[in-house]
């Protein structure tokens, strides 16, 4: 022992960890295999510049990676271990259908939901887990449930008509977010929790939301975070907090926990498909019993739903606020509907119709290019073969990311891209999207599972509330609404809110 305290004395610890920190150094700058990549030498040798951004500047990296293409170029190494593209170009290279891709093991298991198919990093695990979900969610399936989405959509105008007779000022945010949050939840797993009839539309829930990305970046770089706060039982939370709206929050997973058990009983005990759920659907598909457990059919439940109504909400907000801003989109959107209800013996429209409009497509698809699904990086990696973007060999193994709202905002493809202007699209097909690109649910084996239902809901409530509703916004402007962080969804300085006072529209 006294042998070894001799040894490890201060001069030859320290030496010891300086020397080994000049040779990860030395090989991470000059011998790793993703050396000759440019960018930042500081973010080549520490995954704590990217930390830098995230932590202390608030999920700021995103925007500082679409600075460091203009002065490193279109191909730059963004930790010692991960590139990053911004050529729209290399898209259908990364997010494709065939081949195996991997997502990034230490982006996602940063949630700590390793259960979540959304964060199962494995692409076979990935693909298994998946496979008894696509037909839930196929676009036939939306639309064989369209009744479902206009009942809630009815249920919203019912409470607006309320608020415009008691000319209250209300948070349209918050019911953009009630809605599509009630739809998720009777859609996935057959029942919701009535948040459009909360008199605060349940703006907990949009409390809530917002913090998810902190907690998401902060275990990124401190492993531990995430994981020790999910030991702690909702109910120890809600004894030791005074907050009522997160009291709220946990009172809501406490009551999916017992509502996923009661359907995972009801799955194995009937053959019945009167109602099928979500969890129907994994419980009886092929997976193997310990894909069947309680805390991995809860994981996948609570991470879908969610998935499901903040960030359809967030297009909402931006599509609703843009177009009662502009005396002249709105105009042309009403027209285009007034002119298809014509047409229609009931004067109702279909989806389908709604589907076939220009314009109100035009409004949808500049709603989803500034806010689309995610805010940060969508790494690959191909783990059993070589990439290439032109002549530069990215080595198999290598985590390879792109960012849609940085493509989606490209000054070069999108003149002034942070403005809503509906018309980039109108040339003459809003479809036609020629050289740019737009990609607002991804693509490939990960493309968004829930995009039929995404895009049936703004459809369907932006097209009711423009015939029926206008609205005054005392305080917000644009920006608001604008993508300002990555909170892996879109972070905005408005954080859901859209204060509004509401009257019924004339005609």
């Amino acid at each position: 022992m006294e042998a070894l305290i001799n040894v490890l004395t201060w001069p030859r610890v320290v030496g010891t960890v300086t020397a080994y920190l000049s040779s990860l150094v030395i090989y991470r700058l000059f011998f790793h295999p993703l050396a000759r990549f440019p960018g930042p030498r500081l973010a080549a040798i520490t995954r704590l510049y990217e930390g830098y951004y995230d932590l202390y500047q608030n999920g700021q990296y995103t925007f500082k990676i679409a600075e460091l293409h203009k002065q490193y170029g279109p191909i730059i190494r963004i930790s010692p271990f991960e590139l990053h593209v911004s050529d729209p170009a290399f898209f259908d290279t990364l997010y494709r259908q065939d081949g195996v891709w991997h997502k990034y093991d230490w982006a996602v298991d940063a949630f700590a939901a390793h259960g979540a198919t959304l964060f199962t990093a494995d692409h076979h695990l990935h693909k298994a887990r998946r496979q008894p979900l696509n037909p839930f969610f196929s676009k036939a399936r939306v639309v064989s449930h369209l009744g479902l989405i206009q009942r809630h959509v009815e249920k919203l105008c019912a409470r607006l008509s309320e608020l415009a007779k008691s000319k209250m000022t209300f948070d349209l945010g918050a019911a953009t977010t009630a809605v599509s949050r009630d739809i998720a939840n009777e859609f996935i797993i057959g029942k919701h929790y009535n948040s459009l009839g909360k008199e605060d539309f349940d703006v907990a829930q949009v409390i809530a939301s917002q913090g998810g990305g902190k907690m998401w970046r902060t275990t990124k770089f401190v492993r531990w975070f995430a994981p020790a706060l999910r030991l702690i039982p909702p109910e120890w939370v809600m004894a030791a907090i005074s907050d009522p709206a997160m009291k709220e929050f946990f009172q809501y997973i406490l009551t999916g926990m017992k509502d996923t058990r009661d359907l995972i009983r009801a799955a194995e005990s009937s053959t019945s498909d009167d109602k099928p759920t979500i969890v129907h659907q994994i419980v009886r598909s092929g997976l193997s019993r310990s894909e069947k457990s309680f805390d991995r059919v809860f994981e996948d439940v609570s991470t879908v739903t969610g998935a499901g109504f903040e960030t359809t909400a967030s297009v909402l907000r931006l599509v609703l606020f843009s177009l009662y801003s502009n005396v002249d989109i709105l105009e042309r959107v009403r027209t285009e509907l007034a002119s298809a209800a014509e047409s229609q013996a009931s004067g109702d429209l279909e989806l389908t119709t709604l589907q076939q409009l220009p314009y109100l497509t035009a409004c949808v698809m500049e709603g989803l290019r500034l806010s689309p699904a995610i805010a940060t990086r969508m790494a690959r990696v191909a783990p059993d073969r070589d990439l290439f973007y032109g002549d530069q060999r990215i080595p198999a193994g290598t985590p390879v990311g792109m960012t849609s709202i940085l493509l989606h905002t490209d000054e070069k493809y999108y003149s002034e891209p942070n403005r809503f202007n509906p018309d980039r699209w109108m040339d003459p097909d809003p479809w036609k999207i020629g050289d740019k690109l737009f990609v607002p649910f991804s693509k490939g084996t990960r493309m968004c599972l829930g995009m039929h239902l995404a895009w049936a809901d703004m459809y369907l409530i932006t097209s009711t509330i423009v015939r029926r509703f206008d609205f005054q916004f005392p305080s917000a402007k644009a920006g608001d609404f604008l993508c300002t962080s990555d909170q892996f969804a879109v972070g905005t300085s408005g954080k859901g809110e859209l204060i509004a006072t509401a009257t019924v529209a004339s005609g």
